[in-house]
């Protein structure tokens, strides 16, 4: 990382006290990315296209984020938040739409999961398609909240 960033450990170790806070320091920049890309608020048609176009810019980043520190038990609360707020985000949109509280619940997890194991899965896969794949990982979103509509 450090001859990546053209200096050395040294210098590096100057500003961080530890891997640990490298790391988090990591985290933290690249979920800054994230959200000035997407937003937070609220998703619209663009949500979707700029998560991929933020995972293709820096895609050591976005599995750092989304993948590896999940692994990492230093950093769980911060994958643990990560996880809440987007899924709050969403359950508030998907409550417009899937009428049964459990069900749509269980669609604001399941479209999170979705967008990101879609994101690392195109990502692994040499990013085909890079003009289609936002619509193709839509459609496996919007095949959850078909299945959380029909519920009822």
């Amino acid at each position: 990382m450090a001859l990546e960033a053209g200096i050395s450990r040294v210098l590096l170790y100057r500003h961080f006290e530890s891997k640990n806070e490298m790391y988090r320091a990591a985290l933290d920049h690249a979920r800054a990315r994230m959200d000035e890309r997407v937003g937070t608020a609220h998703f619209t048609d663009r949500s979707l296209p700029d998560f991929l176009d933020a995972a293709a810019e820096d895609p050591d980043g976005f599995r750092l984020l989304f993948q590896h520190s999940a692994r990492e038990p230093e950093f769980r609360d911060f994958t643990d938040h990560l996880t809440h707020a987007s899924t709050q985000l969403a359950l508030r949109q998907l409550r417009e739409v899937v009428p049964d509280p459990a069900w749509a619940r269980w669609a604001a997890r399941m479209v999170f999961t979705v967008a990101i194991e879609g994101a690392i899965a195109w990502l692994d896969a040499g990013r085909p398609d890079p003009d289609q794949a936002a619509a193709r990982i839509g459609a496996a979103v919007h095949g959850v909240i078909d299945a959380a509509r029909a519920s009822h």
